[in-house]
């Protein structure tokens, strides 16, 4: 009887936890598929059907996707240009700030140098500090030096911004690098940058890989300094202000629904492709960290 009990027991908890899987799913999900179902429906459908889920065949209408993606002369809203230029800047600074950190996140755990812990802990504290305290500073400054209302100027606003958090997330990484390794580098005659590149780069590449999508996401997704350095000159506009835009009350709903899904599949497309290199990164930090 127990055996029995003990089975029935399992199936339970099995279904249960089934269950809360299915409910989490449907949670995630459900929002996101509703959005998508939205975006291709005619509006005059989803004005008169609000809550139909499954469109028809004869009803699918992908014009809402043209009219958000397409230009202002074209009667559209210009998302696909603000795309390009969110693209552009994401990826110059997840470039800029990966090559800056790894050179200094490597410093900080195998180099000697006064006050190396103290250093350590600044990394953090850096990134701790509330954007919107650093913002008028920060606009003074780069309208002073003639980069407040450029891209240039907000990749070096989110370089200020991504480095510290990259170079505390390295650092766990290249703690993970055994230092016999290295030494067995050096006893053969390898310098220090070969080292780096040979050895230390690719046993951590998880980790940068990881490191680097948190920080595309990042310049990818930020409003703020774009709303204020950016809000004056539209064709310099990044994707973050212009979905802003679609929030308007004379904005159709599908037009929002389909920019929402359109600005999403990049990030979507990235983290599916480099998803087992960053699940594995994520966890040797922990494991080290």
């Amino acid at each position: 009887m127990s055996s029995i009990g003990n089975r029935l027991e399992r199936r339970w908890v099995t279904a249960l936890k089934a269950a809360v899987i299915a409910l989490a799913v449907l949670c995630s999900v459900g929002p996101l598929l509703y959005g998508v179902l939205l975006s291709i429906r005619p509006l005059a459908d989803v004005i008169a059907r609000p809550l139909d889920l499954l469109p028809s065949f004869g009803e699918l209408d992908l014009t809402s996707y043209t009219t958000a993606l397409k230009s202002e002369s074209d009667d559209g809203f210009g998302l696909a240009r603000f795309m390009g230029n969110s693209l552009g800047v994401a990826l110059a600074t997840t470039a800029l700030a990966i090559a800056c950190s790894v050179l200094g996140a490597y410093a900080a755990v195998r180099l000697r140098f006064f006050a190396r812990d103290t250093v350590n802990g600044l990394f953090l504290a850096v990134y701790l500090l509330p954007g919107i305290v650093l913002a008028v500073p920060l606009f003074v400054f780069f309208s002073r030096i003639g980069l407040a209302g450029s891209l240039t100027g907000l990749v070096l606003i989110y370089l200020a911004q991504t480095i510290p958090v990259a170079l505390y997330m390295l650092r766990n990484y290249f703690l993970a690098v055994p230092a016999s390794v290295e030494e067995a580098a050096l006893i053969d005659g390898c310098g220090r940058l070969g080292l780096i590149r040979r050895v230390v780069l690719p046993m951590a590449l998880p980790g940068i890989m990881a490191t680097s999508l948190y920080v595309f996401m990042i310049a990818w997704n930020e409003y703020l300094f774009a709303l204020l350095f950016l809000v004056s000159d539209r064709e310099q506009w990044t994707v973050a202000l212009g979905i802003a835009q679609l929030t308007e009350f004379s904005v159709p709903t599908t037009v929002l629904m389909a920019g929402s899904i359109a600005i999403t599949v990049p990030i979507v497309v990235l983290f599916f492709w480099a998803q087992r290199m960053l699940i594995s990164g994520l966890t040797v930090g922990a494991e080290k960290g």
